[in-house]
């Protein structure tokens, strides 16, 4: 191996999914191994051995959920919280919204505890003149009581300070005199813009996650390190690009949806390669199904994102739905007499109770093994030699069968419809809800478990076909492979459209531009160029909300040319885009810029994963009993690598290969593309 040799890693809930890539010789191999929930370092190095000595890896690059599960399972740091007089409670306040509208108490808990956060005499006012300089022995002392409180991160938070950070930058270096560890940064660092609510928010969850993410990543440094790996290790961030550790650790924030992320990136392309630039992603995971939608080849960013009630992230991340229903969501009868799979899941450990790893309830995955769509005999991953297929039948008996006065067949099947049900409420929430016709879009489901439903998407939602790719089970690893190296940087700037000073605001963008490219530098993986995008936050004056303007300057000899015409044109062009109207007259404003720098990776053959080609004839492996639709149908079964380019399969079918398994309904039929995808239509 070679400092060319790759390797993505996806560490889901239940298993580690790798992605080996050598960019001189074009080979790549694929591995999944079990996760090890709690100390992960141990299946992301036996996944990595796979390949050979781990010190002759040139580069690991990471998706993680580690970020993600600590926020949701509220599984972070202590952290303690420095703000101005009066904005102490803005983290319970939040935007005066509220998890259940009626009632006299609130229920919602803020990652900081009320008696975690403290105010200091300060105040910058929103021109950025300082009215209250801080007193650095006050901003000490308050700092060692939370040091003393139990603090493991510190977040210092002033009011304006995206207008004039001074006052946060003093506080932050008399705070750091008595901080232990490296936990520790103000907002102007993290988020410099305006909304304090906003900007407490990220600053606030990016301090509670640094221990959690920094001991992570120490961990699996460590783990690297004793395998004599001397490569470069980078982690995928949200918004689809990849950063170095280093950056990680001090913007753990932007980790949060990185292994989802990685899938959507690999899953646009290969659509967009085989003519489906308009796609709606599923990545079935052993936890949770993850949806996004991909428009003109094109992956949708969000600059805000809402983890859970409350916990508001604001950074560019991919727009991702998220439900609780993966393969080893459990089902159960709840008191109403109705059946429910999910949020709950069985995760690697226990596992689904055809692993035989000590659980009772039977899950999504036990459903398919009984309804024989997933082959006992022959279970992903490598790890078992078979699933237990009578003990998920006695599962689903006791838990569902008999509640509901079902058989065993009945129970199962109305567990996978239950599922698919709430997968294709998903996709409906990101397409229908959203003004988009379904029947314009394929899905690419993805995933340990997604091909096995990619007949019934099709069906519940409408849409066009599914495309599953040549490596379903190993998608977001191979996203970690071709994803860009991405930084994003924001920065208020407030400023009146009409008679803006545009060289002065030219000289900020070239100065952003500059320490965004630097940041992609730093990164030392190996890029063909490096793009840099401009996009400004404006409104028209009296308005709360904003629209994205991107402006159509590029930074060339380390300058930008600028002027008021060309943003005011971009700004009615995005206007006009969005509410199909201008508001002549009414006077506009900037209220932030945003700089990305994206360092363009080598391109990535993806002809490179198809098979050869072939006469359309497929080799017939068995046949076995599958049940579809309150019947058991002889369906035909095949190894799904070696089904040649130009293959064409009717159903029912089953294609099985070491990271997933595709079903093939009754009344769809399956092609292979000149990609090695199978795309699933209905029968004409």
């Amino acid at each position: 191996m070679t400092a060319r040799t790759m390797v993505g890693v996806d560490v889901g809930g239940t298993f580690t999914d790798l992605f080996y890539f050598d960019a001189d010789t074009g080979q790549f191999q694929t591995g999944k191994v079990p996760s090890n929930r709690g100390d992960e370092a141990v299946g992301f190095l036996e996944g990595l051995r796979q390949f050979g000595a781990v010190a002759n890896l040139g580069s690991i690059v990471h998706g993680t959920t580690v970020g993600t599960n600590a926020l949701l399972e509220r599984k972070g740091a202590r952290v303690g919280l420095i703000t101005t007089p009066g904005f102490r409670d803005a983290l319970e306040m939040r935007r005066r919204d509220r998890r259940h509208t009626w009632g006299l108490t609130g229920d919602f808990i803020p990652v900081v505890e009320r008696d975690m956060r403290v105010e200091v005499a300060e105040r910058t006012l929103a021109d950025g003149s300082i009215r209250t300089a801080i007193d650095p022995e006050e901003v000490r002392t308050v700092a060692a009581r939370l040091r003393d409180a139990g603090a493991q991160a510190l977040a210092i938070v002033f009011v304006n300070s995206y207008a004039n950070p001074a006052n946060e930058q003093a506080a932050l270096a008399a705070a750091m005199a008595v901080w232990p560890n490296g936990n520790i940064a103000c907002s102007s660092q993290i988020l410099p813009e305006i909304r304090e609510f906003e900007r407490s928010s990220t600053t606030a969850l990016n301090a509670y996650l640094q221990p959690v993410v920094g001991s992570y990543l120490a961990k699996l440094d460590e783990a690297l390190a004793s395998d004599g790996f001397a490569g470069k290790f980078h982690i995928v961030q949200s918004n689809g690009g990849v950063m170095s550790t280093a950056t990680a650790r001090r913007l753990p924030v932007r980790t949060a949806l990185s292994g989802p992320a990685a899938g959507v990136i690999a899953a646009a392309a290969i659509a967009s390669a085989a003519g489906f630039p308009d796609v709606i992603t599923g990545d079935l995971g052993g936890t949770s199904f993850d949806v996004s939608l991909v428009v003109g080849g094109n992956t949708a960013l969000a600059a805000q994102t809402t983890i859970d009630f409350g916990l508001v992230v604001r950074t560019p991340m991919i727009e991702i739905t998220t439900i609780g229903a993966g393969g080893g969501s459990i089902a159960k009868v709840d008191a109403g007499g109705l059946l429910q799979v999910g949020p709950e899941s069985a995760g690697s450990r226990p596992g689904p109770v055809c692993y035989a790893g000590g659980n009772t309830r039977p899950t999504l995955t036990d459903a398919n093994v009984v309804l024989g769509r997933i082959n006992a005999e022959r279970p992903i991953g490598g790890k078992l030699k078979r699933l237990d297929v009578e003990a998920a039948s006695e599962a689903i008996r006791i838990h569902v069968a008999d509640p509901l006065g079902l058989g065993v067949m009945q129970a199962a099947e109305a567990i996978v419809r239950v599922a698919n049900g709430r997968m294709a409420g998903a996709i409906r929430l990101v397409s229908i809800e959203r003004g988009h016709d379904p029947s314009r879009f394929a899905a690419v489901p993805f995933g340990g478990g997604g091909a096995l439903h990619a007949g019934a998407l099709i069906k519940e939602c409408g849409l066009k076909a599914a495309l599953v790719p040549r490596y379903p089970g190993v998608t977001s690893a191979l996203g970690c492979v071709i994803a860009d190296i991405r930084h994003d940087q924001v920065q208020t700037v407030n400023l009146s459209l009409e008679g803006m000073d545009a060289d002065a605001l030219a000289a900020r963008m070239a100065s952003e531009a500059l320490a965004s490219v630097q940041v992609v530098e730093e990164a030392g993986l190996p890029v063909t160029g490096i793009d840099v995008r401009f996009e400004f936050d404006m409104h028209y004056v009296g308005q709360t909300h904003t629209v994205s303007v991107p402006v159509p300057v590029a930074l060339e000899n380390g300058r930008v040319a600028l002027s008021e015409a060309i943003v005011r044109t971009a700004f009615e062009a995005a206007y006009q885009s969005s509410f199909s109207r201008l508001l002549p007259g009414i006077p506009a404003r900037i209220v932030n810029l945003r700089t990305a720098a994206i360092g363009r990776r080598p391109a990535f053959d993806l002809k490179a994963l198809a098979p050869v080609a072939g006469t359309g004839s497929a080799t017939l492996r068995e046949t076995r009993p599958v049940w579809f639709d309150g019947a058991w149908h002889e369906t035909a079964i095949y190894t799904r690598l070696d089904l040649p380019v130009g293959t064409r399969i009717a159903g029912p079918a089953v294609l099985e290969q070491p990271d997933a398994t595709t079903v093939i309904d009754p009344g769809l039929i399956a092609r292979v593309d000149d990609y090695g995808n199978v795309i699933v239509e209905r029968a004409v």
